[in-house]
């Protein structure tokens, strides 16, 4: 039933505990993990032209390192593993990645019910009602 599962980052210190729900679902089902983190690019309509391309480059950084990061430990795990990292509306990248890689399943953290960040509305509550697929989400106090 799940051969394919995407695990998105943000290389957060919660991405690491949501890490390890996605790769032990891979390894039961004996899935190939897909590790894919977005640089958002919304975060630069504030920024002074200048500073534009530091920032991105940063950005992208963290976003390598923490594909890395997953993609190493799922490695170690004995799971094949394809990483990668896009540019965009995060919600909408994880979901154009679930439909254009075949992904059968989105395993991915969620903030929970913090008030400043469900404001605006999360990411995973966007993936949540527009993916093609089904989407475990894992809270913060697991």
């Amino acid at each position: 039933m799940y051969e394919t599962i995407l695990f998105p980052t943000d290389g957060s210190d919660h991405a690491a505990r949501v890490a390890e729900h996605a790769i032990d679902v891979a390894e039961t089902r004996e899935a190939t993990l897909h590790v894919l983190s977005v640089v958002d690019d919304r975060a630069f309509l504030v920024l002074d032209d200048d500073r534009i391309e530091h920032v991105r480059k940063d950005l992208r950084s963290n976003a390598l390192e923490a594909t890395d990061e997953a993609a190493t430990r799922a490695t170690d795990a004995g799971l094949e593993v394809e990483t990668a990292v896009d540019t965009g509306n995060p919600a909408e990248c994880i979901v154009d990645y679930a439909a254009t890689n075949d992904v059968d399943l989105i395993v991915m953290g969620t903030s929970g019910d913090e008030y400043e960040t469900n404001v605006v509305g999360s990411v995973s509550q966007r993936v949540v009602r527009t993916a093609p697929v089904p989407v475990t989400t894992i809270g913060p106090g697991i």
